[in-house]
C-alpha cells in the first residue's frame, strides 16, 4: 500500500547575513547563516520551532535520515508547527572561507561518526542502528553532509547565537530544538534574546559543565565555550569554574522549560543529569527526558536519524505541545 501523501505545505529560504569585513579580495560577508523554513499550508502552531544542528553537520541532518526517510522537520510540519532550519555559521550551504571566518578544524572523519553515532561498545543496545559499520552506503551518506568545524570553539559559538537571536526577531517567540554540539547554541541564543526563547528541547546535548569537548574544546563558561551572562557577573571563566554551580544563575533561563533528550544506549545520557542539574541551578524548568522512559529503546546518539526517528520523535512533540498549554508559573 502506498503511503499516504503529506499535507501540502509552505517553505523557503533566506539568510541571517554576515558582518561585513575587509579583505585582500575586496569586502566579503562574514559567517552568514542560511535559514530553510517550512510550515504547514494553512495556520500554524503559535510558537514555531527553530532547528539547530550538531558539530560539522548541516541543516540536512533535520530534513531526512541517511536511509531516504522524512526526518523530524517534516513531522514537526505535520503535527501543525512552522519550523526553521538552520546551517550554523561555517556550516553546510553557510560558506567557510578561513581567511574570513578563521581556520578550520579538521575533516570530519568516518572513525569520529562511528565513535559519536555506533560505537562497538554499545552495539548490542543499540538495536535502532540499522546502517550497518563505517563500510556501509548508508554511513557513507550520513558522513557526505559532515564537514569541518570552525577551530575556534568559542567564536564558532558566538556567531551562531548572534545569527540566531536575529533570526528570533524575525520568527518572534520560538521553541529551540538542538542536537549535541548545538546545544550551547541553544543556551546563548536564549542568552542573546531574553524571553524569545519561550522553551528548549535539548536533544543529546554536549556536556557536562566544563567538559573537555575532544576535538573541539572546552565548555569554558559553563556548558558554553562562549561567554554567557551570570548574575551577579563573572568576567572571567576561571571565575565561573571556581564559583559554586548552585549560584551559577542565568537570567535569561530563568524559569524556561527545557526538555534534556536521551537515547538508552547513547553515553551522553550518562551525564544527562549532571546537565539537567546545572540548568536547574541556573534557574531554568528543566528535566531529562529519557526515551526508554517513554516505551523507547535501542537508540543511540543520533537518535533523530535511527530507524524508529518517527517514534523517538514522538515523546518531544508531547513535551512542546504540553508546554503550550501549561499554565505559566509565577
Amino acid at each position: 500500500m502506498a503511503a499516504a501523501p503529506r499535507p501540502a505545505v509552505r517553505r523557503g529560504q533566506f539568510w541571517i547575513p554576515g558582518d561585513r569585513v575587509r579583505t585582500a579580495h575586496g569586502t566579503c560577508q562574514r559567517a552568514p547563516m542560511f535559514v530553510y523554513w517550512e510550515a504547514p499550508a494553512h495556520g500554524a502552531r503559535p510558537d514555531p520551532l527553530i532547528l539547530v544542528h550538531g558539530g560539522g553537520g548541516q541543516g540536512t541532518d533535520w530534513t531526512g535520515t541517511p536511509d531516504g526517510r522524512p526526518g523530524w522537520a517534516a513531522r514537526f510540519v505535520d503535527a501543525g508547527f512552522a519550523v526553521y532550519i538552520v546551517d550554523r555559521c561555517g556550516h553546510g550551504r553557510s560558506p567557510y572561507h578561513p581567511d574570513v571566518i578563521g581556520p578550520m578544524a579538521a575533516q570530519f572523519p568516518y572513525e569520529a561518526a562511528q565513535g559519536i553515532f555506533f560505537p562497538d561498545t554499545a552495539a548490542a543496545q543499540q538495536t535502532q542502528w540499522s546502517y550497518g559499520g563505517v563500510d556501509s552506503v548508508l554511513v557513507d551518506q550520513l558522513v557526505a553532509p559532515m564537514g569541518p568545524l570552525p577551530a575556534d570553539f568559542a567564536e564558532s559559538q558566538r556567531l551562531d547565537a548572534e545569527r540566531l537571536g536575529r533570526l528570533l526577531d524575525i520568527t518572534g517567540p520560538a521553541v529551540v530544538v538542538t542536537h549535541s554540539a548545538g546545544g550551547p547554541v541553544g543556551w546563548l541564543a536564549a542568552d542573546a534574546r531574553p524571553g524569545r526563547v519561550v522553551a528548549i528541547a535539548a536533544v543529546e546535548p554536549i556536556g557536562p559543565a566544563f567538559a573537555e569537548i575532544p576535538g573541539m574544546g572546552t565548555l569554558s563558561w559553563g556548558l558554553t565555550a562562549a561567554p554567557v551572562t551570570y548574575d551577579p557577573p563573572i568576567p572571567e571563566p576561571a571565575q565561573a569554574r571556581a564559583a559554586d554551580p548552585a549560584r551559577l544563575r542565568i537570567p535569561a533561563l530563568a524559569d524556561v522549560p527545557v526538555a534534556v533528550v536521551t537515547g538508552g544506549a547513547s553515553d551522553f545520557a550518562d551525564f544527562a543529569p549532571e546537565v539537567v542539574s546545572f540548568l536547574a541551578a541556573a534557574g531554568a524548568r528543566a528535566e531529562q527526558l529519557h526515551l526508554p522512559e517513554h516505551g523507547i529503546t535501542g537508540n543511540g546518539h543520533g537518535l533523530t536519524l535511527e530507524a524508529n526517528s518517527d517514534r523517538t520523535i514522538t515523546p518531544v512533540l508531547d513535551w512542546i505541545t504540553a508546554r503550550e498549554h501549561a499554565p505559566t508559573r509565577s
